[in-house]
């Protein structure tokens, strides 16, 4: 399927590889993208469009889409969004913090802070999400002419998702009813005990902490289910990968579910504005139509089923993968790799460090450097001096095919592609389109 621009710009109906091959040969057409393949027309001609109806299945994670006629379906797939926004802006208000505790010394100046939140305020990661969604569903209206747009919408309970049998006053006593804070919630959950079966701190009264069962990179939060009490000697980092690996009970994370309910209403309304003829469904009757018409569940899947699709000619289906613009990190730190003695497997020197965690060394837990074996390899900290002209995803003309850029090697100097295993030199290769947002993969 190639997609068709008229001379001013506005979509046309797409047409079929050979007649846009004829075209461009003809010097009656020039190509704007590649992927999705667009031309643009270079002269005058009728702008008659058909009835197109585009569904949306938005998510946290993906979006699906699918633009249906009544005879055959135009464009369909699934974005996968970009993860870790979160993180990334916690980590610079953590850098901003450091840096300005080491100014000058200077007075409060507190008055012109304080700023009162507009009506419709997200948080930034949700907000990123949303402007995703739109910025996606805008690229999708620039190559087709969609004449109506229907967006599957959610609310959850996340409380009767958690208690399916939850009711009346029930919402207002939870599990925390009668407890001053979380800790104090999860040491009694504990029994004021560290919950590690093969601790081994012999203290009359060991101290005890309150511990995330996981990294905040993935997806941990302050809810009760997600701390576990430990000892001091057993809140170690080598015990992330150990016993508290595979703890029960598994975490559920309803931050999709939470955004949904967020964001529903933000993202129709916003569409309304933009364009004409925007509904919305919700999901029990997508997952009503796919099954009455036995479609398999995925996401471009119930998209087709959001836009009322059911007997039309399908399309291989797209993926497209949103990646940052532009990444900031300067330097990046590799821990050193050692043999462990005890299993001679290759690990990381954090995995076996000196166990200290306070000045009291009887508070310190075991010293696991002692079981480092043979060095592999050495502690590497990678500071870059400077912005490569390619950059990953970038497409490049090589031996006059297409190729995808994976990554440089050697200062710039090579170029590392993800569709071969050969590393050509940089000045083998020439530019072909900067990928940056959305990249559709290959069809």
């Amino acid at each position: 399927m190639v997609y068709v621009l008229s001379v001013n710009g506005k979509p046309l109906m797409p047409t079929n590889n050979a007649k846009a091959r004829i075209l461009l040969k003809q010097k009656k057409a020039k190509v704007i993208t590649v992927r999705p393949f667009t031309i643009q027309l270079l002269y005058e001609t009728t702008t008659y469009t058909q009835s197109i109806i585009l569904g949306i299945d938005s998510g946290y994670l993906n979006i699906g889409f699918s633009a249906v006629t009544e005879k055959k379906e135009l464009i369909s797939g699934e974005v996968k969004l970009l993860q870790g926004m979160k993180e990334r802006l916690y980590e610079r208000s953590m850098y901003r913090k450091i840096r300005r505790q080491r100014l000058r010394y200077r007075k409060p100046r507190w008055s012109n802070r304080i700023k009162s939140k507009k009506q419709g305020w997200l948080a930034p990661s949700i907000q990123h999400k949303l402007d995703s969604h739109i910025r996606f569903i805008d690229s999708i209206y620039k190559i087709l002419p969609v004449t109506k747009t229907i967006v599957e919408i959610a609310n959850f309970d996340i409380q009767k998702i958690k208690n399916p049998d939850i009711n009346g006053a029930e919402y207002q006593q939870g599990d925390m009813l009668g407890f001053w804070n979380i800790r104090e919630y999860v040491l009694y959950r504990g029994g004021h005990k560290c919950q590690n079966p093969n601790c081994k701190n012999k203290d009359k009264n060991p101290i005890l902490e309150v511990h995330h069962l996981n990294y905040r990179s993935n997806g941990a939060t302050e809810r009760p289910e997600d701390l576990i009490t430990l000892c001091t000697k057993c809140h170690t980092s080598p015990n992330h990968k150990g016993f508290l690996k595979d703890w029960k009970p598994k975490l559920k994370n309803f931050k999709d579910a939470t955004f949904m309910s967020i964001v529903r209403w933000y993202l129709v309304n916003i569409l309304k504005e933009k364009y004409n003829n925007v509904s919305f469904t919700y999901g029990y009757i997508t997952k009503n139509h796919r099954i009455n018409n036995k479609i398999e569940k995925s996401h471009y899947n119930d998209a087709f089923c959001i836009a009322k699709g059911i007997n039309q000619i399908r399309i291989k289906p797209v993926k497209i993968e949103q990646v940052r613009r532009n990444n900031r990190s300067l330097e990046k730190f590799y821990d050193a790799k050692y043999i462990d003695k005890r299993t001679s497997e290759k690990v990381s020197a954090g995995d076996l460090n000196c166990g200290r965690r306070t000045r009291n060394k009887n508070k310190n837990g075991e010293r696991l450097k002692n079981f480092r074996g043979q060095k592999v390899s050495d502690g590497q900290r990678r500071i870059r001096a400077g912005k490569y002209f390619y950059q990953p995803n970038d497409l490049v003309r090589y031996e006059g095919k297409i190729f995808t850029v994976r990554g440089t090697q050697n200062g710039g100097k090579y170029i590392a592609l993800k569709e071969i295993k050969k590393v050509p030199k940089v000045e083998l290769l020439t530019p072909y389109k900067f990928n940056k947002g959305f990249v559709y993969g290959l069809c």
